[in-house]
């Protein structure tokens, strides 16, 4: 802990960043495997923030590799220069985000995607999907790193949209969808700055079968690591008491002992997610 300290005070006096690759490097002998829990117990001792010690996460030339939004027509300045994401096929979230400015959009809300696997995002981003419905839209790609939830958090916080999830059915979807409204375990002293308490969870919802005629074929049983993480997550007080509608739905997974996935909307039409199911979901409040 002593070693990425001074690590850290030189980063801070020289005014640069550094990855946790970076810090790791920086004496492999004594950090091998150790700079997470490092960091960690820093912020909580000096009770402040991971990106006020100036160690971001990985940055890659691999727009596919980093977490992806597409702003619709939301214009943001990073070190002064004005970006636009108007027609985009997706942009990387800002690593800095302190160094992002003067956020604005004419979007009605932001969505909020779970994955990017299975082409699912790219076919809304390709169905141009923002412009025709003036939102933004974010994913995470799975368990989202501190730049995601710290952007997301600016975006609610500066522009006052209302955010809508769409997470697979399972306990899986429920976890990451709790990680960006109440923060993780691991970085509970960030959860202040991080987590963002006005979320709804739009879908995907066992009901939804019914509702927009999913065929019961789509219905995945849970396997035993579905089990254990649904009796995790249902011993939350915290997820029963905030969120009760959540918590309602996870009990019926694990009651029905099944699971639904995004991709099973589309199960009837390639176009129904897209074109039916996330605007009557939002315009009919068939979100929890």
């Amino acid at each position: 802990m002593l070693r990425v300290l001074q690590i850290v005070q030189q980063l801070l006096q020289q005014n640069r960043h550094a990855t946790k690759r970076d810090v790791y490097y920086s004496d492999p002998a004594i950090l091998k495997g150790r700079v997470n829990q490092a960091l960690n117990d820093i912020c909580i001792h000096f009770q402040c923030s991971r990106s006020s010690l100036h160690v971001v996460m990985q940055v890659s030339t691999v727009l596919t590799y980093l977490p992806i939004l597409n702003l619709g027509s939301a214009p943001f300045c990073k070190h002064g220069n004005l970006t636009k994401c108007i027609n985009l096929q997706g942009l990387p979230v800002p690593v800095h985000i302190s160094q992002v400015s003067h956020i604005c959009s004419g979007a009605d809300y932001i969505l909020l995607v779970e994955k990017e696997t299975g082409k699912f995002f790219q076919r809304l981003v390709n169905d141009k999907f923002c412009g025709k419905n003036r939102c933004i839209l974010l994913t995470g790609k799975g368990y989202p790193d501190v730049a995601t939830r710290s952007f997301l958090r600016r975006l609610t916080d500066e522009l006052h949209l209302p955010v809508y999830a769409l997470m697979d059915g399972d306990p899986y979807g429920l976890d990451i969808l709790s990680v960006y409204r109440f923060g993780s375990l691991t970085m509970a002293y960030d959860a202040e700055v991080l987590a963002v308490p006005e979320i709804f969870w739009l879908g995907v919802h066992l009901s939804d079968c019914l509702d927009f005629h999913i065929p019961e074929e789509c219905l995945l049983p849970l396997t035993e690591r579905d089990k254990r993480k649904a009796d995790a997550l249902l011993s939350r007080s915290y997820l029963k008491h905030l969120a009760p509608g959540w918590w309602y739905e996870q009990s019926l997974t694990c009651f029905q002992a099944v699971k639904l996935e995004i991709e099973a909307v589309s199960a009837a039409s390639f176009s129904l997610l897209a074109d039916h199911y996330i605007q009557s979901k939002i315009q009919g409040k068939g979100y929890v």
